[in-house]
């Protein structure tokens, strides 16, 4: 029906141009919504968003920790609008019907960051990337201060349950499902032990709102300006964790000594923007304790889409997440243990 449900409300809705259109439905991410593209004969288009099931706000496709407020508003509308009030380049929402759960949205295209830079050369690679930082600190620091009990962001973020939640995702499905190995619970409960120091860290340090999912793929690049998207999950966390999600992306490997300068970069731009200064070997290794979470949390993620979902296209990111792992497991001598015990049974780490 969705065909009919659009057609209707294209032609009563004030602001949307209706003449005629044709319906293409477009690739999905990994989750349960499904998207499509009205493009119209006056070159107009639109995209569709459409809900797995009308309410499904009422639950989070991501696991979260958060405190008992009900929630009343899509989490998409709910953050969309709080970010716009901040400048922030979310797309447009046109039209919300709650009881069909559809939602008609700005098109961005097709020229997600990762399109435009796969296989690009640095400096162009560097350029974007640096528009990528600057959006990001938008968020973390002109967002973040005027953020308030209205935005259901504020009432949930990243502790040390959720982190270790995350850490235990990557055990029961990055490594035991993956292998078909079960690791001995004397061997589990020294990794946990290790995971949990890395936790601790991580919850101890200040909070700033957090995209979630900032990387190559939920970044489009418009008339030359990056704008975000798949924003509906975030929550309040450490500014490295969306760092690290830009920069220790699975779906776009970028050199090293770019990675020190867009790091650097982001140190310069947030000590000048906040007056604050920043202690760069400190925060260098927050950002790598930061990505070995957050990449053990992707590879534990696209085996569970494959197992649970069905879907193997992510597979094919796990070997370069892993080698993020292993050269940040390498470079700690407090994290050499956790390598040793993990590469018994993911031979990539070794």
């Amino acid at each position: 029906m969705i065909e009919e449900d659009v057609c209707k409300i294209l032609k009563s809705k004030p602001g949307i141009i209706y003449d005629g259109f044709s319906l293409k439905r477009l690739t999905g991410d990994a989750s349960n919504r499904t998207y499509y593209r009205i493009s119209n004969r006056n070159q107009s288009s639109y995209i569709i968003m459409e809900l797995a099931e009308p309410e499904a706000f009422k639950a989070s496709e991501e696991k979260v920790t958060s405190s008992n407020a009900l929630v009343t508003e899509l989490p998409y509308i709910n953050i969309s609008k709080f970010l716009s009030l901040y400048g922030i380049g979310v797309p447009e929402i046109y039209y919300y019907d709650r009881e069909k759960g559809i939602l008609i949205l700005e098109d961005l295209g097709d020229s997600s960051m990762h399109e435009v830079l796969k296989g690009s050369a640095t400096d162009i690679q560097e350029k974007y990337y640096k528009k990528a930082i600057d959006e990001l600190l938008m968020i973390q620091i002109s967002a973040t201060k005027g953020l308030d009990h209205d935005c259901i962001a504020s009432d949930r973020g990243f502790d040390i349950p959720l982190l270790m939640w995350e850490f235990d995702h990557y055990i029961e499905y990055g490594v035991e499902a993956r292998s078909g190995i079960r690791i001995p619970d004397s061997e589990r409960n020294k990794i946990r032990e290790i995971f949990y120091f890395i936790s601790k860290i991580l919850a101890e340090e200040p909070k700033c709102l957090t995209h979630r999912d900032y990387h190559s793929k939920n970044l489009m690049i418009k008339e030359e300006r990056v704008r975000v998207i798949d924003f509906q999950d975030a929550l309040m966390g450490p500014p490295v964790y969306d760092l690290a999600s830009l920069l220790r992306d699975s779906y776009m490997e970028l050199d090293e000594t770019l990675i020190d300068t867009l790091i650097e970069y982001y140190i310069e731009r947030r000590m000048e923007t906040e007056g604050v200064t920043i202690e760069r070997e400190g925060f260098r290794r927050i950002f790598d304790l930061m990505s070995v979470q957050r990449n053990m949390k992707a590879v534990g993620r696209f085996v569970y889409i494959k197992e649970v979902k069905k879907n193997d296209n992510y597979i094919q990111y796990i070997p370069a997440t892993l080698n993020y792992i292993k050269k940040n497991l390498q470079k700690y001598a407090d994290l050499n243990s956790l390598q040793a015990i993990l590469s018994k049974y993911v031979w990539e780490i070794a």
